[in-house]
């Protein structure tokens, strides 16, 4: 008697503790697409960040010295570790061995082409299998624009929400157009 007693005050059968789990995993699954979304953009925008005080220590450089410098060392800000043209965010700075971040790219050429590039990378590797999203970020010194690549389908979705356009496309610039961000003029 005391055990009929004890269930009907409120204990929960097993098919009720199920469901509970069942519904509780649903919910889960739906929102855990989202989450790792706003983790990269997360990464993103940091790398879009670094990016941006490259060009700004280029255009500085420019207007000293009426050129660029094809090394961190030659900027008056570089990141912590950087050397030589190329530079890992996460993990190693020289390999990235290690990390899951970015590998940084400075170029230099003539006026309209020098940039400044971000690959998505995984332990050095920018064609990782363990990249759910595989992009590029680049930048050009005397543009304001950032042109995001998606090498994949995840990574062609994530620049698509980034460059503020509806469908995903392989090229877009942040300024709401689906091709790569134009050159720069000269004047």
């Amino acid at each position: 008697m005391k055990n009929a007693n004890i269930s009907r005050l409120g204990g929960f059968t097993l098919i009720e503790l199920l469901v509970v789990v069942l519904v509780i995993g649903i919910l889960a699954a739906m929102a855990m697409p989202q989450y790792f979304k706003a983790v990269e953009r997360s990464r993103m925008t940091e790398a879009v960040t670094l990016m941006d005080s490259i060009v700004k220590a280029q255009r500085r450089k420019f207007m000293q010295t009426n050129h660029y410098v094809g090394n961190f060392e030659g900027l008056d800000v570089s990141p912590q570790g950087a050397t030589g043209n190329v530079y890992y965010t996460k993990g190693d700075p020289r390999t990235g061995e290690g990390g899951n971040g970015f590998r940084i790219w400075m170029g230099v050429g003539g006026f309209t082409s020098s940039s400044v590039m971000a690959f998505r990378v995984f332990n050095g590797d920018d064609n990782s299998a363990s990249l759910q999203y595989q992009y590029r970020l680049a930048r050009y010194y005397q543009s304001d624009n950032v042109t995001c690549a998606g090498d994949n389908q995840a990574g062609r979705e994530l620049c698509a929400d980034f460059c503020g356009i509806d469908t995903p496309v392989r090229f877009c610039c942040n300024n709401g157009t689906s091709a790569a961000c134009p050159l720069p003029t000269d004047n």
